[in-house]
């Protein structure tokens, strides 16, 4: 069976008319005709009926259609998407990346992108760290933020694209919100307001505390970074939030206090499959983060994992 066949006799059905259809499809009424013989004797069945001077579809013939349109459209499709892979200016990439990137990173560097490649399309896929990567080498993503940076997987490979500070963050009226610096330790008696299990900021916070000397005490959890700030700002708790999730402004603010000891980062970096070449599309968004976050953070050097 060939596509032509499947093309002529669509056109024929919906025309009801061989020579409609020769005319639409700028062929001879002989070659449409023969086709569709064709494709009945390779089926074994009847697709038409005579009815005067026009073809009436079987009932058979009327099944057939239906799935015949639906291959038809999806190789339009398939087309399509073929067109998008290979043209930059015209495709989708398909970027995951955490909730708490989701404040402020993700929007500017996209809007930044846009700004040189307006017709790029994006789907996105917020995630906790391991969902994220399952994603990833379940081949529903093509790139991702990550956070921290992965290091033992055999199947991905990226680099680091900035490595943040974490602050201390207390309620505007505790003892130590005045302070410009303070060791870690100094929270050891306080509750704390940490992400859920699962997401990637709570070991980084629970590591911290106990190389600080202590296990911090959990009075709450959440799941947004907006959460957390504002249960500290409510006076809930203290916690742990890398700078650019301080951005924001609000009602209500918690105070801001850098640590000396010990000293708490994280790692973001963007992934992809190492053993797929990405789509050209996808290629130049990553092209440019390099870029965008060597200009913009010039202290991180950016480093690959393969």
């Amino acid at each position: 069976m060939e596509l032509r066949q499947l093309y002529y006799f669509v056109k024929v059905a919906k025309k009801e008319h061989v020579t409609q259809a020769a005319e639409e499809l700028h062929v001879a009424q002989s070659a449409v005709s023969r086709q569709i013989h064709q494709l009945e004797e390779e089926l074994g069945v009847k697709l038409f009926l005579q009815k005067g001077r026009n073809l009436q579809l079987t009932p058979v013939g009327q099944l057939f259609l239906k799935r015949a349109e639906v291959i038809l459209a999806d190789l339009d499709r398939a087309i399509v998407e073929i067109h998008e892979f290979l043209d930059p200016e015209k495709g989708e990439i398909r970027l995951g990346f955490p909730h708490s990137l989701g404040v402020s990173i993700i929007p500017q560097v996209v809007a930044s992108f846009r700004k040189l490649h307006p017709n790029v399309k994006f789907r996105f896929r917020q995630g906790m760290y391991p969902s994220l990567i399952r994603d990833m080498l379940k081949g529903e993503i093509d790139l991702a933020f990550i956070s921290p940076f992965p290091e033992s997987y055999e199947a991905l490979c990226g680099e680091v694209l900035l490595t943040e500070e974490l602050y201390a963050i207390l309620p505007p009226g505790h003892p130590l919100s005045g302070e410009e610096a303070i060791h870690l330790s100094q929270l050891k008696d306080e509750v704390f307001v940490l992400f859920g299990e699962g997401y990637s900021l709570r070991p980084i916070v629970w590591e911290a505390c106990q190389e600080a000397g202590f296990t911090p005490q959990i009075g709450f959890e959440g799941e947004e970074t907006e959460t957390i700030r504002g249960l500290v700002a409510a006076g809930m708790g203290v916690s742990l939030l890398p700078e650019m999730a301080l951005y924001h402004t609000g009602p209500l603010q918690p105070a801001k206090v850098r640590l000396l000891s010990p000293k708490v980062t994280r790692t973001i970096g963007i992934i992809h499959r190492s053993n797929e070449k990405l789509p050209l599309v996808a290629k130049v968004f990553h092209n440019f983060l390099l870029k965008y976050f060597a200009e913009r953070f010039p202290q991180n050097d950016n480093h690959a994992s393969e």
